[in-house]
């Protein structure tokens, strides 16, 4: 295997397989979006698409969210990790935004929000169909990145600028790809067969090849 991968050139079968597709949170406007990745954070997509609908029921915008407070939002989300905090944050935020039309959609405005880093802003941002200012690197993709070689280390935000090193602009959704990707086939215990990328993956190469 060449040392250097062309990963613009690489990346492409990729993006191309994941292109369009819609981030597992169930969500149906920015608003919800928003609300939904925030308590996404160290907890599963699916779990958070379950309680969803009743919290959206009680709170249907930025506007009625304002309004709540932690005995009303605590019957909700009790069951979501770190829910104290993101109680606090859910009002801080919707006390400062008031209406859905508020929504800030850039990174450094949407990051300025409490409970939203730049993995939830990169998230909001290309689900909203905003160009791209990051790389998401979620859970799945500090896994996926190192093993096909485009970036090293754990650190979500090193890991981030060696993708966006590695790549131009308009292919920044291959984080979202590779988050796919790590969910359904570059999982824990990977199955490097059916991959779509072991041709220039690192970790098949060295692994599984030959």
């Amino acid at each position: 295997m060449p040392a250097k991968v062309n990963w613009p050139e690489a990346i492409k079968p990729l993006l191309k397989k994941y292109k369009n597709k819609k981030h597992p949170l169930d969500y149906e406007s920015v608003y919800q979006l928003v609300v939904m990745v925030v308590l996404s954070a160290q907890d599963s997509d699916r779990h958070i698409n379950q309680l969803a609908p009743k919290f959206f029921e009680a709170y249907p915008d930025m506007k009625a969210l304002s309004m709540a407070t932690e005995e009303t939002l605590t019957p909700l989300i009790g069951s979501v990790r770190n829910f104290g905090n993101k109680i606090k944050w859910l009002m801080e935020m919707s006390q400062k935004i008031k209406a859905d039309k508020n929504i800030p959609l850039n990174l450094d405005e949407l990051t300025a929000l409490p409970g939203i880093g730049r993995k939830s802003a990169n998230v909001i941002l290309r689900e909203a169909g905003k160009p791209a200012e990051g790389v998401i690197v979620d859970l799945h993709v500090v896994r996926v990145a190192p093993r096909l070689g485009i970036a090293t280390g754990i650190d979500p935000k090193k890991i981030e600028k060696q993708i966006m090193e590695a790549l131009p602009q308009k292919d920044w959704d291959a984080g979202m790809a590779m988050s796919f990707l790590g969910r359904e086939i570059c999982r824990p215990q990977p199955k490097c067969e059916i991959c779509l990328m072991n041709t220039v993956c690192k970790f098949y190469q060295a692994n599984m090849a030959g």
